[in-house]
């Protein structure tokens, strides 16, 4: 059924920006705020060509400078049904309101809307950096509080060898630091299109300055004043959009180790050793009284998956570049762009409250050691008896043997106590007695090898990026819904 002409559009607000985004990150991507950048680039690319000859009188640019902060959505949007044509109604609306028609001069629309977008994106990374920076501050934090904190740590999911709190939250916090490095050189050698013109040769740009160097001149001043760290040279029509696959694909990265964590720590809540936080008046169920899920760590994962399509929306533009240029892109860069750094920073907001209201059970962390110990100590002691003399594969093959009834004696109810030590002991295959093996269990400090040394170079590496990003210490997550 078609619409009615008459018939109002609902309001149907964007889900990731109202419910998941920060205010400063929906400041970026609002309708509103890229009017206002767009009349700032205007304004911007108005003053440097005024300052190299062009015949812009300052009350214009002033009177542009009065009006800039004027946004009628409505009205823009009643200019572009006449003109289909969204940035001319833009241009007229803002002439309109200035009295004066000296905006967009030598420009064409991607001169605009692509160095704007390009300006909506590197000011989304800066705002994503720091407050990746600010997570992994709480993860140091974490991690160096619960450095020699004991903890069975599971390969397939399954207990394998000690290791301890800190250093499974030093192992998340690397890879973020990783991503976070790969976000950072972008963020500081992102190239915008400049003043390119219909097809990338400058034209118009030439006959309103008269020559190449004062276009030069142009573009460079306009990148400085922008503070864009570089400028494409031989661009066409577009920017690549190859460099929207990047930014996004940074993003997922980065939304990686977020994803893990979360994962991990959902696992933890279940088996009663960690949890994310349940404040009060919190319900974890409709149902069920007793529940208290895990659900900001869920909706982590949740916002990973929602990336990883972004990505791949993106990556499908990348190398569909028709000679020099076209926008048939446009209708999934409104989507994939401003959605993608929605997720991204409603990811890291919802990390950086699990961060600062998670804690962990250490009595429960505890029993579950002493629980599998004997079994996590098998490594250890099948070098023990390779140091006795026993060879290697045969020493395995004893000890499987007997931790595998074990663990059926303890699954089946056949038995309460660990006796794996007991078993190995009086088997004279192997050349360890009692004594020996009790030894090293009674020592469960030596199961965790370099993994306080480990957490100390992670919490290392993380203050070196406080010290570029002081505001990171102040960083606090808005209240989640």
């Amino acid at each position: 059924m078609s619409d009615s002409p008459a018939a109002a559009k609902p309001e149907i607000p964007d889900i990731l920006a109202s419910r998941y985004a920060s205010t400063a990150m929906c400041t970026i991507w609002s309708p509103e705020g890229k009017v206002r950048l767009e009349r700032e680039f205007w304004i911007a690319v108005m003053r440097v060509q005024q300052s190299l000859g062009v015949a812009i009188p300052e009350a214009a640019i002033a009177a542009y400078e009065q009006v800039c902060g004027q946004v009628n959505l409505a009205r823009i949007a009643e200019r572009e049904r006449t003109l289909r044509h969204d940035v001319k109604a833009r241009i007229e609306e803002f002439c309109a309101l200035a009295g004066h028609e000296y905006v967009h001069m030598g420009l064409t629309s991607r001169d605009l809307t692509d160095n704007v977008e390009q300006l909506q994106v590197l000011r989304s990374l800066d705002l994503l950096r720091t407050k990746a920076v600010a997570v992994l501050l709480r993860m140091a934090d974490w991690s160096s509080r619960t450095r020699s904190l004991l903890l069975v740590a599971r390969t397939h999911n399954v207990p394998a060898q000690p290791t301890t709190v800190g250093k499974r939250l030093a192992m998340f916090g690397e890879e973020l630091l990783q991503a976070l490095q790969r976000l950072d050189h972008l963020a500081e050698t992102y190239p915008v299109r400049g003043l390119q013109g219909a097809v990338g040769t400058q034209l118009d740009q030439w006959q309103l300055l008269g020559d190449g160097e004062t276009v030069q001149r142009l573009t460079e001043q306009i990148r400085t004043h922008l503070k864009c760290p570089a400028s494409l040279n031989a661009v066409g029509q577009v920017y690549p959009r190859s460099l929207d696959a990047e930014a996004v694909q940074a993003l997922f990265t980065l939304s990686s180790p977020l994803s893990s964590f979360a994962k991990t720590l959902r696992l933890m809540a279940g088996q009663r050793l960690a949890s994310e936080g349940f404040r009060k008046g919190q319900v974890g169920s409709s149902a069920m009284p007793h529940k208290m899920n895990a659900r900001t760590c869920e909706r982590i994962g949740g916002f990973h998956q929602i990336l990883n399509g972004f990505a791949n929306m993106l990556m499908g533009l990348s190398g569909d570049q028709w000679n020099e240029g076209d926008v048939a892109c446009s209708v999934v860069r409104r989507v994939a762009l401003p959605g993608a750094f929605f997720a991204a920073d409603g990811q890291l907001e919802a990390a950086l409250t699990v961060l600062d209201e998670m804690g962990f059970y250490e009595a429960a962390i505890q029993a579950e050691v002493e629980r599998e110990l004997p079994f996590l100590a098998t490594t250890t002691l099948l070098m023990a008896a390779v140091q006795h003399g026993s060879g290697r594969e045969a020493a395995h093959e004893i000890i499987k043997e007997h931790a595998v009834a074990t663990a059926h004696e303890l699954r089946d109810g056949v038995r309460a106590d660990n006796n794996l030590p007991e078993r190995l002991a009086s088997d004279g295959r192997l050349p360890l007695a009692l004594e020996d093996i009790r030894k090293v269990l009674d020592d469960p400090g030596r199961f965790v090898g370099s993994a306080p040394q480990q957490v100390d170079v992670f919490v290392g590496e993380v203050r070196k990026w406080q010290a570029r990003f002081p505001d990171a210490l102040t960083v606090q997550p808005a209240p989640v819904l």
